[in-house]
């Protein structure tokens, strides 16, 4: 027969205790589930975006750190984040404000995303870098990319997230999006400047879409 263990507890039972312990010990945010977040068109560092989209801020400066502090103050470190393009524009600090951002940052390239992903490791920053994706948030199915789209892999069933138009109800094409309710603009302009969950997107969206235009 095999001595006892050297604590007098069964395997089972240290086992138990291990876990509890890891529980306890763990950073606040992590005792907590993942959470996924999406959000486009940041434009950090872009002072003409604040009149081209009537943002409420002075200057880019401003901007940008309004942006770091809502962004900060619901992502944890263990949160994922889809940023759909454009994420800075003429911004002469992209990586010291990639390094303040929480969270694992999934990049969907925009058309003004080349220059400042040119000039660091992207791979430092982002779990990925693409064009476009299909995936999903483990309750549906996304396709994700920065230009909106009118039709896509199953789109009877699936959700087309994008961002590039801002907050812009002008182009001939809006009414063809503003129909679609499974596409959904995740940019900053119509979702708060800060990253929104999908169920956000849905709510900002639908609020967007109703208003009339000016």
């Amino acid at each position: 027969m095999p001595p006892p263990p050297a604590d007098g507890k069964a395997p089972s039972a240290r086992k138990f205790c291990a876990s509890v312990c890891d529980i306890l010990f763990l950073p606040k945010e992590r005792r907590h589930a993942a959470m996924i977040y999406f959000t486009a068109d940041t434009h950090f560092g872009h002072e003409n975006v604040i009149r081209f989209c009537g943002r409420p801020f002075s200057c880019a400066a401003e901007m940008d750190e309004v942006l770091i502090k809502n962004w900060n103050g619901r992502v944890r470190s263990h949160d994922t984040v889809y940023i759909l393009g454009d994420m800075f524009l003429h911004s002469v600090n992209a990586e010291q404000i990639l390094k303040r951002l929480k969270g694992r940052k999934r990049l969907i390239t925009g058309n003004h995303d080349g220059s400042w992903m040119a000039a660091l490791d992207t791979a430092k920053y982002f779990e990925s870098a693409d064009l476009f994706l299909e995936t999903t948030d483990g309750k549906r199915a996304i396709t994700l990319c920065h230009y909106p789209l009118l039709s896509w892999k199953h789109s009877a069933r699936s959700y087309m997230i994008h961002g590039h138009i801002h907050n812009d109800r002008r182009a001939d094409f809006w009414p063809l999006i503003a129909a679609r309710e499974r596409v959904l603009n995740a940019g900053v302009d119509i979702n708060g400047f800060m990253p929104v969950t999908f169920e956000e997107l849905v709510e900002n969206n639908a609020r967007f879409k109703g208003e009339k235009t000016a």
